[in-house]
């Protein structure tokens, strides 16, 4: 678990221990690193989430233990000279900058659907109640998210026809949908007519790109077809200063209240400008009056 070494070497970091304690660390982290049965979890969704949370446990577990005399060097896939190409640019290469940020709170598989239906009813003017069918044309893993009527907001997050239907029906994906909204009658019709095929075009860009097209066909038997369209978000296909404001805003909001959560937002702003970090940790620790 990627996750598991990481956030050994980053506790071990911030207890100061030395370089042999770091690499016992790393190593006992990826000896007790969770592997897990991902496209289980994608099958049969529940909370074990690809086991982020236990690999993060594990992580720094791994570091106070290495801190206390625990042995468990090499980790593998940090020593092996098979992997020493991946670690020729670490302090020059910043992947963190490399990273998505989600427009919708789904599994990643889905997003190029979502906004490939999503292009399709703004180009063409689509209202819900005449939608007749809907496929979706993609690669193999996108057509294991098959959770139409989803029960708990764990299947809505790993369901590619719900989303699709919710874009469709509420003009957006966000928390609602997959949590209040899973027994809204018309996202439910709709997704019960989403028909996934798997192509070899959409296989061969799994990697990297992971393209999906959407045909809508109406009531009166016209058809819409989207180009092949990748997940936003990505660096290759930012969201704007004012999509990212947006979603930070409808999470934080109800929970913060909004004077709150424009507050937090600035003194993240100000630390890309060399904002005081005391300032950023007060206002991010202040317990606001809605809590």
């Amino acid at each position: 678990s990627w996750n598991g070494v990481a956030c050994a070497a980053i506790v071990a970091r911030m207890l100061g221990l030395d370089q042999g304690q770091v690499r016992e660390a790393m190593g006992i982290a990826e000896y007790h690193g969770p592997r897990s049965q991902m496209m289980r979890c994608i099958e049969h969704p529940t909370m074990v989430k690809d086991s982020s949370g236990w690999g993060a446990m594990t992580g720094v577990s791994s570091a106070y233990l290495a801190g206390s005399g625990f042995t468990g060097a090499p980790a593998i896939i940090v020593e092996a000279p098979e992997v020493e190409s991946i670690w020729q640019d670490l302090g020059s290469r910043w992947i963190i900058n490399e990273q998505y940020f989600k427009p919708y709170p789904v599994c990643r598989w889905a997003h190029g659907q979502i906004a490939a239906v999503q292009s399709l009813q703004r180009d063409h003017d689509i209202r819900h109640e005449a939608v007749e069918h809907i496929e979706i044309i993609t690669f193999y893993e996108a057509c294991c998210l098959n959770h139409p009527r989803p029960s708990n907001t764990e299947q809505a997050q790993y369901s590619l026809p719900f989303p699709v239907a919710a874009m469709l029906v509420k003009g957006k994906v966000g928390a609602e949908e997959i949590t209040t909204g899973l027994n809204d009658p018309d996202i439910l019709r709709l997704s019960d007519r989403v028909e996934m095929t798997e192509a070899t075009l959409q296989d061969s860009r799994y990697t990297g790109q992971r393209i999906s097209k959407a045909v809508i066909t109406m009531a009166d038997g016209t058809r819409y077809e989207s180009d092949n369209t990748p997940p936003i978000g990505s660096p290759e296909t930012p969201l704007t200063r004012e999509e990212l404001e947006t979603k930070f805003h409808d999470l934080a909001d109800p929970f913060l209240g909004v004077e709150h959560a424009t507050r937090v937002k600035e003194s993240v702003a100000a630390l890309g400008n060399g904002g005081p970090i005391g300032q950023f940790l007060d206002t991010v620790l202040t317990t606001s009056d809605s809590l």
